[in-house]
C-alpha cells in the first residue's frame, strides 16, 4: 500500500515546504485539486514547481478540471511536465461538479462528459507523436511515458468509471472503505470487458489532519469552504475528517482490506509540520 498527500491550497507559499518534506518519505505522491473561482493555484503551474524542489515523489493532479481547458495545449503541458520530472507526473482527471468554474471560462456545464471523452481521443492522438492531422506534423514533446502520462480519473457514476477502460490507467476514488468496493469491482468488471491488459491502479482519497487543535480547526474551516456547494453532504465530508493517528492506521488497513493500491491524505491545514505527523502515524 502507497500513501500520499493532498497538499493544502490557501497559502502556496508554504508548499514547497510541504513537497521537500514529503520527498524524504515514506510518502509515494503529491496531490493538488483544481478549481477556477477558488483560491486555490492553478495545478499544473504549482506542480511543475514542485517538481523542480523534489527528486521522488509522483505529482499528481487531483483532479484536474479537463472540460475547462483547451485539450492540445493540455496534452503539450502534461506532456512537457511528464517528461521534465522524469515519468513523475500523474494526470488525474474530473469533469467538475460546480457550474461558477464553467461560466468563468465560456465552458458549457451540461455537455462536460461528452467534452471530456472527445479531449481524451485528441490527447492520446498528440502523446502517440503520431502526425496531428493531414495538414499537420506532430506535437511534441514526447511524453517520458510511452503514449502519455498515467492518466486517472475521478468518478462516481457508472458511465464515467466506464470511461478508465477505454481512456484511462486507473480510478480517483472519494468513497469511504465500506462504500469503495461497487466503485472498484464495476471498473476492474468494464476493463476486463474491454479487454485491456494488467488491472486498474486504484487510488482513494481521505480528508486528514493532525496537530493540535488550531490546525485541526483550520482544516475544517478550509475544508468547509472548498465543500460548501455540496450542502449537507459537504458537512458530513467535514465531520469525517481524521484527526488522530490511530484513525490514519485504521484507514490505510480498512483500504487495503478493498484492494486500494494507494491512499491521498489531504489536508487542507497550511502547517507543514502535518507532513511528520503523517508519516510517524504510519
Amino acid at each position: 500500500m502507497e500513501v500520499g498527500i493532498g497538499l493544502p491550497v490557501s497559502t502556496p507559499e508554504v508548499l514547497l515546504d510541504w513537497a521537500r518534506a514529503a520527498d524524504t518519505g515514506p510518502f509515494s505522491t503529491l496531490g493538488l485539486l483544481d478549481r477556477i473561482v477558488f483560491e486555490n493555484p492553478e495545478p499544473l503551474v504549482t506542480l511543475s514547481v514542485l517538481a523542480g524542489a523534489t527528486t521522488r515523489v509522483r505529482l499528481q493532479t487531483e483532479v484536474l478540471l479537463a472540460p475547462l481547458r483547451e485539450p492540445v495545449l493540455l496534452a503539450k503541458q502534461a506532456a512537457t511536465l511528464d517528461r521534465l520530472s522524469g515519468g513523475r507526473f500523474v494526470l488525474g482527471l474530473g469533469v467538475g461538479g460546480r457550474e461558477d468554474d464553467f461560466e468563468a471560462v465560456g465552458a458549457d456545464y451540461r455537455s462536460r462528459g461528452r467534452r471530456m471523452d472527445e479531449q481524451m481521443e485528441v490527447m492520446r492522438r498528440v502523446w502517440s507523436g503520431a502526425d496531428y492531422s493531414d495538414t499537420l506534423g506532430p506535437i511534441g514533446p514526447l511524453p517520458h511515458r510511452e503514449n502519455g502520462p498515467e492518466v486517472l480519473f475521478g468518478a462516481f457514476a457508472p458511465a464515467a468509471l466506464g470511461r478508465i477502460a477505454r481512456f484511462g490507467d486507473g480510478l480517483l476514488a472519494v468513497a469511504p472503505p465500506q462504500m469503495i468496493g461497487a466503485q472498484i469491482e464495476t471498473v476492474r468488471r468494464t476493463w476486463q470487458e474491454a479487454g485491456r491488459d494488467g488491472a486498474p491502479r486504484i487510488v482513494a482519497q481521505v480528508n486528514a489532519a493532525l496537530g493540535p487543535e488550531p490546525v485541526i480547526e483550520e482544516a475544517r474551516t478550509a475544508m468547509g469552504g472548498y465543500y460548501r456547494f455540496a450542502g449537507e453532504m459537504g458537512e458530513q465530508f467535514v465531520a469525517a475528517m481524521i484527526t488522530t493517528p490511530e484513525g490514519v492506521r485504521e484507514a490505510v488497513a480498512a483500504y487495503a482490506d478493498q484492494g486500494v493500491d494507494e491512499v491521498m491524505f489531504y489536508c487542507y491545514g497550511r502547517d507543514p509540520k502535518q507532513v511528520d505527523r503523517l508519516a510517524d502515524a504510519l
